[in-house]
């Protein structure tokens, strides 16, 4: 288990903050502004943001507050934040995010959870373990095929008792609810609790299970993400420079749009943005903390 710190080339960033702004524009699409898909204005006001407005050094002082290892679990390793409470008998608590997400959503948690006394708050104080997926932020993604959340339910499992956790607490929304719903299918002599913030797979049907009124799903209906894998590639301690014809001109506009396409729904939660501008929208600190 080796001490981890967020802490990405200057270069990087140049590059990243380059393309960004080299980015090639579509004409608008005719209607009005989000009817046939994300508005480009507004996506083009977030990606200037990005570029001359998101301060990355003081996303990663906030991230780097907390402890972070890089632990070796067989052939993958991952990437997590481990905090221990500092209340004897803590509950440990291993939290998972989904896509397109991070680990990072979860540190608003730490404090609360790790000594809720000290914020008033009644209940267990919780060991906490945030792992990032395999592919996704600084763990690796494993050089295999079968990576789906059954596969991470495991890798989870063995991280557990790597920390040395033998019992242990589950948690997680989208992706994550899979994987912490599965840890508790198959390893239920460690897992104490779970807590899904959605359920990501379908649930039990049969003999003597009691179902709402839409279980089962009806024929035709889409089988459980536990299929699903990651194809992301990102790496501590690999180098994410691409190379040959199309490294000049990839834009990270696209992987933005998908993000934010997919956040935007959830804007309001957190601050409506103004046209005027993106320099003072808050609620792209929500969606800078998936990393530069």
């Amino acid at each position: 288990m080796t001490p981890f710190v967020v802490d990405v080339a200057p270069a990087e960033l140049d590059e990243l903050r380059d393309r960004l702004r080299r980015t090639r524009w579509p004409d608008p699409a005719p209607g009005a502004p989000g009817d046939y898909g994300l508005d480009r204005d507004w996506l083009r006001d977030l990606c200037d943001f990005w570029a001359d407005g998101f301060d990355w050094r003081a996303r990663e002082r906030e991230i780097n507050r907390h402890d972070q290892f890089l632990v070796d679990v067989g052939e993958v390793t991952v990437h997590c934040v481990h905090v221990r409470s500092p209340h004897a008998g803590a509950v440990p608590l291993v939290l998972t995010h989904g896509w397109p997400s991070a680990f990072t959503e979860y540190l608003g948690l730490v404090p609360l959870l790790t000594d809720p006394v000290a914020h008033g708050l009644p209940g267990p104080a919780f060991d906490l373990v945030l792992p990032s997926l395999p592919g996704y932020g600084f763990t690796c993604r494993p050089p295999r095929t079968g990576v789906n959340l059954r596969y991470v339910a495991g890798v989870w499992h063995e991280l557990m008792r790597t920390l040395g956790y033998e019992r242990y607490g589950a948690g997680g929304g989208d992706f994550g609810a899979g994987v912490a719903a599965l840890l508790a299918l198959d390893h239920p002599e460690s897992v104490i609790g779970l807590h899904l913030t959605n359920i990501d797979l379908p649930p039990g049907v049969g003999p003597g299970t009691r179902t709402g009124s839409n279980w089962p799903p009806p024929t035709g209906s889409p089988s459980p993400r536990e299929s699903r894998s990651s194809t992301t590639s990102t790496c501590p301690r690999a180098s994410r420079r691409r190379s040959g014809p199309g490294a000049a001109t990839t834009s990270p506009a696209g992987p933005r749009c998908r993000a934010a396409g997919t956040s935007r729904p959830w804007r309001s939660l957190l601050s409506s943005p103004p046209r005027s501008g993106p320099s003072s929208l808050p609620w792209c600190e929500a969606l800078g903390s998936c990393g530069a």
